[in-house]
């Protein structure tokens, strides 16, 4: 299964997203979406899991959750907006982390892509960056890989000028 990763969109998903995405089963998005329209477009391009982000209104909200938590090609996945990096979760992480024992944690919001292995919790920590135009961010990114069996392989690092 190909996953693709995105977060901080804060409403772009254009060609260059497209393009990087199109080969992915489905696409994950850790939230500041930028609205319902842009989800629901991102969903009928490819499946969709995703969580609200701190510039994500009410709607948003409705539909999508402060944390997922799932099951993906025999790795078990939690997903936030805002979840600190190893050795730096936010309070409210670290719960989840400490409940739900994921093999793979994916959070946004710092802009800065980040893939780091966590010994302590024995998980695999993505932060995909900003795919979105908007932001500190000087390069928009996002990841791709492959899990099978619970294993990862294949990691891809998207990169595009913002515009």
């Amino acid at each position: 299964m190909k996953i693709g990763v995105i977060s901080d969109t804060h409403g772009t998903f254009d060609a260059a997203l497209e393009s990087f995405l199109a080969p992915c089963d489905e696409i994950w998005h850790a939230g500041d979406i930028g609205s319902l329209e842009l989800a629901d477009r991102i969903s009928a391009f490819r499946p969709l899991r995703a969580v609200y982000g701190n510039i994500d209104g009410g709607i948003i909200r409705r539909v999508y959750h402060e944390f997922n938590y799932f099951e993906a090609a025999g790795a078990t996945v939690l997903m936030t907006h805002i979840g600190g990096y190893p050795r730096h979760y936010s309070p409210k992480a670290l719960q989840h982390i400490h409940g739900a024992r994921p093999k793979i944690f994916v959070a946004g919001h710092s802009h800065i892509l980040k893939v780091i292995y966590d010994p302590v919790y024995d998980m695999l920590f993505l932060n995909p960056g900003a795919a979105g135009n908007y932001g500190v961010h000087k390069v928009r990114t996002a990841l791709r890989f492959d899990i099978d069996a619970g294993k990862i392989s294949n990691m891809e690092i998207g990169e595009w000028n913002k515009g």
